[in-house]
């Protein structure tokens, strides 16, 4: 194929993603309270959220559609993309594509749901009930709820994918076992620095609950490592 062909494709593709993408998000728009059902699950019960603006609730209707409509179609997405370029790979190289993006989209949805059922709801539930001062009343709002949840979330997915990556860097001699074990203790305090910061609770059992499984999947990490390096 010519390189205006090649856009050609990559064009028709973007264009069944977006279609795609389009249909689900209308379809999530629809079935409105299943859809809050879910984000409102992790919200302590008795906590009210409010909205001070006139067309807020109806944009964040909007955006947790678009939202949730990418998360539904995320796995045509990925296809698309593997069949955009898969045609330019080897056998192996097809086979190694299709265990990295199977395992970084398993990743990155486990540390979702980790921060969903477990992390988020200890978030909200300290920083809903802190107070610098007993005349200083929370009042959370509804879109500062949402953002909240999607960083989060956003975040523990992309800190998930730490397997991954370190398996493409190891892959092409970047990245070495006996580095990893050498530098542990620092990656010890990075990743409690990092569970901190995800999680402001100050609260031990809150910060275990992400610092363990991030390190676990360090040393997940190296015995992969050891793997490629085999």
């Amino acid at each position: 194929m010519t390189f205006w062909e090649h856009l050609d494709e990559l064009r028709r593709r973007l264009w069944y993603v977006l279609l795609a993408a389009m249909v689900a998000a209308v379809g999530c728009f629809c079935f409105k309270e299943q859809l809050f059902s879910v984000v409102m699950y992790p919200k302590p019960e008795g906590m009210q959220l409010i909205n001070v603006e006139l067309t807020q609730q109806f944009l964040t209707h909007m955006r947790v559609a678009l939202w949730a409509g990418l998360l539904v179609v995320s796995p045509y997405i990925l296809y698309q993309m593997f069949a955009f370029v898969a045609p330019g790979l080897y056998q192996t190289e097809r086979r190694l594509a299709v265990r990295a993006v199977g395992c970084g989209y398993l990743l990155f949805l486990t540390g979702v749901a980790l921060n969903y059922f477990v992390i988020f709801p200890f978030t909200v539930r300290f920083l809903g009930g802190y107070q610098v001062s007993a005349e200083v009343e929370n009042t959370i709002t509804l879109s500062s709820y949402i953002s909240v949840l999607g960083v989060m979330s956003l975040v523990m997915g992309v800190v998930f994918e730490l397997p991954v990556l370190c398996w493409l860097l190891a892959k092409i001699g970047v990245l070495k076992a006996d580095f990893m074990k050498h530098y542990r203790r620092h990656a010890i305090v990075v990743i409690v620095i990092l569970a901190a910061i995800i999680t402001p609770t100050g609260d031990p059992f809150t910060l275990s609950l992400v610092a363990v499984p991030i390190y676990a999947l360090w040393e997940l990490s190296i015995l992969i490592v050891k793997r490629v390096e085999k």
